[in-house]
């Protein structure tokens, strides 16, 4: 039975015959609940509004913080950081695997079972079928990703309390401000993860019961995140779908490093249409009749493929043509830059912490001098080899301050700087205060490095 045999002609009276297709509202909830009554989606659902209070608490109570991870240093300072904590290890981990595990199962799932036929007959329109289908598995997604948000928010804030939240520029965000721009985050990478559900529904429609079509979102993430490490140009680095898993970083900077994130939006938004359409066409082209149907074929798989190719071909083009990136897009200025801007701003706040004389960042006169160990004079590209000497002036002081840092910069910009002296003002992970010792914001720096800019404005 073909598909096209299934629809009905326009001009006959099917509803006053009570054999038309269904309509869209009742396939989609009887797809939701279909997948609502799956025991593995409804504790994956569970962990995840669960799962990230009960870690934040937990984590609370340890002696030691997650300070590899970005915005980790400041988890026991303001309940906002343990949700940006998590909504990292959420982009690397947990949201490709939920992806896979809905989207990736859902048409699938129809073909282990053998149950095509009767849903085709039931509904009596493929059409209406693959639209249910998707906004059903997008429609939990985005659930199982509104709980991580949620729970990781309200235990977050619960738990350690609604402080000011430090940005990735050193700058201090008022708990009101922190708040709106991690909803934002989360939101942002939303797009990311109906990128790759429209992935797991390309897969699910062309390799059937494949245990491969219900891995491919998470082999795909598996592979981006691989190529992230690589030295490529800051332009293919741009181009990848997994760009907004990334980029809400830049939210956190000021001014916000709004680029990477708008080409991270844009891309995820054509891996959707591109993904979904092709989806789309396979499962029309179906044989719903054929119980020994396994997939659309191997020419089908490359073909969608190719597609997918050309789009981030396409993507790396246009990246090349609308932005100034070049290179790897980190570079001495940027580096330089960044870090005398984030050391200004913590700067103040150490004062704060030591009761000491408030200096605005003018009067600071921050500047700072990196190069790289090993780069013969090529100061530019990602490594652990960076070395930057930070120097500012203090108003009716001769002297001026020097701090030296080793920088790790990562490959999409994220740095941290490490203090090496003097042991007074970046030495120690703690200062001491009037009140005892607090944090010293002046011994590890987070910074980003906007890829996207312009390298002669650095």
């Amino acid at each position: 039975m073909s598909s096209a045999l299934l629809e009905a002609p326009a001009d006959v009276p099917t509803a006053a015959a009570g054999v038309g297709p269904a309509d869209l509202l009742p396939s989609v909830r009887f797809e939701l609940v279909k997948l609502l009554t799956q025991w593995r989606i409804r504790i994956v659902l569970l962990a995840c509004w669960i799962g990230p209070a009960a870690f934040i608490a937990l984590a609370s109570q340890q002696s030691s913080m997650p300070s590899d991870t970005v915005f980790g240093r400041w988890m026991f300072e303001t309940g906002w950081a343990g949700s940006l904590v998590v909504l990292g290890f959420s982009c690397s981990w947990v949201l490709p695997l939920i992806t896979a595990l809905v989207a990736g199962d859902v048409f699938a799932a129809e073909d282990r079972l053998g149950t095509w036929r009767h849903l085709v007959m039931a509904v009596r329109s493929p059409r209406r079928i693959f639209v249910a289908k998707a906004l059903a598995s997008g429609a939990v997604i985005l659930v199982m990703e509104s709980g991580l948000a949620i729970s990781s928010m309200g235990g977050g804030v619960a738990t350690v309390g609604n402080h000011a939240l430090v940005g990735l520029d050193g700058r201090i965000l008022d708990p009101g401000h922190s708040a709106r721009l991690v909803l934002l985050a989360w939101a942002c990478v939303a797009a990311g993860s109906l990128a790759y559900a429209a992935v797991g529904l390309l897969g699910s429609v062309a390799l059937g019961r494949s245990p491969i079509g219900l891995l491919m979102p998470a082999l795909l993430a598996f592979l981006l995140q691989s190529a992230q490490l690589l030295p490529m140009p800051a332009a293919v680095r741009l181009a990848l779908p997994s760009q907004t898993f990334l980029a809400w970083r830049g939210l956190f900077t000021t001014p916000a490093q709004t680029g990477p994130l708008v080409i991270g939006l844009s891309v995820s938004l054509a891996w959707v249409v591109v993904a979904t359409t092709l989806a789309y066409v396979l499962f029309m082209r179906r044989d719903f009749a054929g119980l020994s149907h396994d997939g659309s074929g191997l020419r089908s798989v490359l073909v969608a493929a190719v597609a997918l190719a050309v789009l981030a071909s396409l993507s790396v083009g246009g990246v090349e043509a609308l932005t100034p990136a070049t290179a790897s897009g980190i570079d001495k200025p940027a580096v330089e830059q960044s870090l005398s801007t984030s050391f200004a701003h913590l700067y103040r706040l150490q004062s704060r912490e030591l009761r000491r004389p408030d200096v605005t960042e003018a009067q600071l006169r921050t500047s700072a001098s990196c190069y790289r160990a090993g780069s013969h004079g090529n100061d530019e590209g990602p490594g652990n080899d960076w070395r930057c000497a930070v120097s500012w002036h203090i108003p009716g002081a001769t002297a001026v301050g020097t701090a030296l840092y080793q920088l790790d910069v990562a490959t999409e910009g994220r740095y941290v700087a490490d203090g090496d002296g003097p042991r007074e003002v970046n030495g120690y992970f703690q200062v001491h205060t009037p009140t005892g010792d607090a944090p010293n914001p002046l011994w590890q720096i987070d910074g980003l490095v906007d890829l996207s800019r312009n390298p002669s404005k650095g």
